[in-house]
């Protein structure tokens, strides 16, 4: 079974937005044993849809439009494609009736444009948005091959793909396999380093597949087994892990895309119910801002202090001004007096310090210089040198993940890596 999604919206050609939808698709797709083997981008112009309507029909399966759902004059695909199709438009009238309900609650004027949201193939079936008022569709082709009609909003179309169209696609395209992904993310160690730790297991590979993929400062592996039945599939995902987990297991830190080190720390310190501070100097604050985007933190996160210059790091940190003028800003022992004095200023289990140079040269030190302090409970406060690279930002960004992992490792009493 052979696919290919075409993404609409002039804003995607022009880099106003990343296109995030296509990969999801891909993915679920990928689940139902439907191979994507292309995908298309055009802009909202009927000529070229068309044109590309044309093209994946010469080449595929199943054609899956995302987005121009909407009711702008922009929002032109199901009209596109009813007409490429010569099939006619029907009202799904319970989407009808949602579009005019929430006008009349909320005292809206509504145009004529806006019942086009509710339009699908009428020969074929309509996908309810929970989210949204333009509904997907899917056509059953007789004469070609299928289609599905998906909206652009990511909010949309993830609930409709995941509640609406998988059960559609599942009993249409009945197969005798099953395809499970396991998705191992990865810290502390490069993509170009992980692969040639797998190398033999990467270039053997055929059922399970082993895929990395470079993220920003972290590498994912995506496994995919191939077999009768979900069982089957799990106990081959689960020997292909084992034998990663033996190589690299020591840069593992969760599993799935929806993941991340934040969400994986805070899960941990709210679980526990284990408070946390943080005095901060190279990063200014972004550990802090990084830890507060994750819902619910502030049961366990009271605070903390940016110290960017010895008067701060003496008044708010009470790191001893004797301590700085020996051993300087950048160094073990200001990181270790930071988290120490942070942590008895808070009143925390868990404190942590940053301090280094982002850029340029401090007290000798080279860019990417980053020391960072960590003091646990009631264990002796630590320090941990890195020498990240030359940029700025990433330095800032990367001791951040550094110092989240730090963390997750005391807690959960991992080995420690000396160099990240």
């Amino acid at each position: 079974m052979q696919a290919e999604i075409i993404a609409v919206g002039t804003e995607l050609l022009l880099g106003q937005i990343i296109d995030t939808n296509s990969p999801k698709v891909a993915q679920k797709l990928a689940e139902l044993d439907i191979n994507v083997f292309y995908q298309t981008t055009v802009g909202d112009n009927e000529p070229r849809l068309i044109d590309a309507l044309q093209i994946a029909s010469e080449r595929a399966d199943l054609i899956i439009t995302i987005g121009g759902l909407g009711p702008t004059v922009d929002d032109l695909t199901k009209q596109t494609v009813a007409k490429f199709l010569k099939q006619e438009l029907a009202a799904d009238e319970q989407a009808l009736k949602k579009i005019i309900d929430y006008h009349d609650t909320t005292s809206k004027p509504m145009s004529e444009n806006n019942k086009l949201q509710a339009l699908y193939l009428a020969a074929g079936q309509s996908l309810k948005n929970d989210n949204g008022f333009a509904v997907g569709s899917f056509y059953k082709n007789p004469n070609g091959p299928d289609v599905l009609l998906l909206p652009g909003p990511p909010w949309e179309l993830e609930p409709m793909l995941t509640n609406y169209t998988v059960p559609v696609l599942q009993k249409e395209y009945k197969n005798t396999g099953m395809l499970i992904s396991r998705v191992l993310r990865f810290f502390g160690i490069g993509e170009s380093r992980l692969a040639t730790k797998l190398a033999d297991l990467i270039d053997e590979q055929s059922n399970p597949t082993i895929a990395p993929y470079a993220k920003k400062h972290e590498v994912t592996l995506r496994l995919t087994a191939q077999a009768d039945n979900r069982e089957s599939a799990i106990k081959m995902l689960d020997l292909a892990e084992d034998k990663i987990m033996e190589r690299v297991g020591i840069y593992f830190y969760g599993y799935g895309d929806d993941n991340s080190l934040v969400k994986c720390l805070a899960n941990l310190l709210i679980g526990q119910q284990l408070t946390i501070s943080a005095a901060e100097s190279l990063t200014a604050g972004l550990f802090q801002s990084t830890l507060a985007t994750f819902p619910g933190i502030s049961t366990v996160f009271p605070g903390g202090v940016v110290t960017y210059n010895p008067t701060a790091k003496n008044k708010l940190a009470k790191v001893p001004v004797d301590v700085i003028d020996t051993y300087g800003v950048v160094s073990r022992e200001t990181a270790i007096e930071m988290a120490k004095g942070i942590k008895e200023r808070l009143s925390t289990n868990i404190a942590i310090s940053f301090t280094g140079v982002a850029s340029g040269e401090l007290e000798g030190h080279k860019a990417g210089m980053v020391w960072i302090g960590l003091a646990y409970e009631d264990q002796p406060v630590e320090a941990y040198l890195y020498q990240f690279g030359q940029d700025r930002q990433k330095n800032r960004e990367r001791a951040v993940l550094t110092g989240l992992d730090l963390i997750r490792r005391k807690i959960l009493n991992q080995t420690i890596p000396e160099q990240i």
